[in-house]
């Protein structure tokens, strides 16, 4: 496998997994995270209708910064085990990911990526903030899931 076939898989991979729900998902899903944090009060329906899908091209910008950095500090080699399309190593590829975007580094660039697409300084922190915390709770979510499928051995 070549650089650019890694990182197509990586990426098709990771987007799979973002980009699967709907739009009625995304507001349960979002009015779910409201009520469990109390970050809305009482009103966890009106705050998720007011918080805009992430766009598209952030959610690109984010794991391009992922394969970018982790061709950058892991052997290609080693990265290529991981793109054999397993179950279990798609998991690792998406728990990475997720790890990755709790890093300092990430949580800046989300949170500066959120305000130049008008979440943030607007008189919207709030939202932003929220938009921010819920991205990192469905990508934790997600990573849970896919760790959930994995088959239990006798140990």
């Amino acid at each position: 496998m070549n650089k650019k076939q890694i990182r197509a898989h990586i990426f098709s991979t990771i987007i799979s997994k973002v980009e699967e729900q709907d739009e009625s998902r995304r507001l349960e899903a979002l009015n779910e995270f409201l009520a469990v944090t109390g970050t809305a009060g009482n009103a966890p329906d009106q705050v998720a209708s007011l918080i805009p899908p992430i766009m598209h091209e952030l959610y690109e910008k984010w794991i391009t910064l992922f394969i970018d950095r982790l061709l950058e500090t892991v052997d290609a080699k080693n990265i290529e085990l991981l793109c054999d399309g397993s179950d279990d190593n798609n998991a690792a590829l998406v728990l990475a990911y997720v790890m990755f975007l709790e890093s300092a580094r990430m949580e800046k660039q989300i949170d500066e990526d959120l305000r130049q697409h008008g979440m943030k300084g607007t008189g919207q922190d709030d939202m932003g903030d929220v938009a921010a915390s819920y991205i990192r709770a469905q990508m934790a979510k997600i990573a849970q899931q896919m760790g959930d499928d994995e088959p239990k051995g006798n140990c």
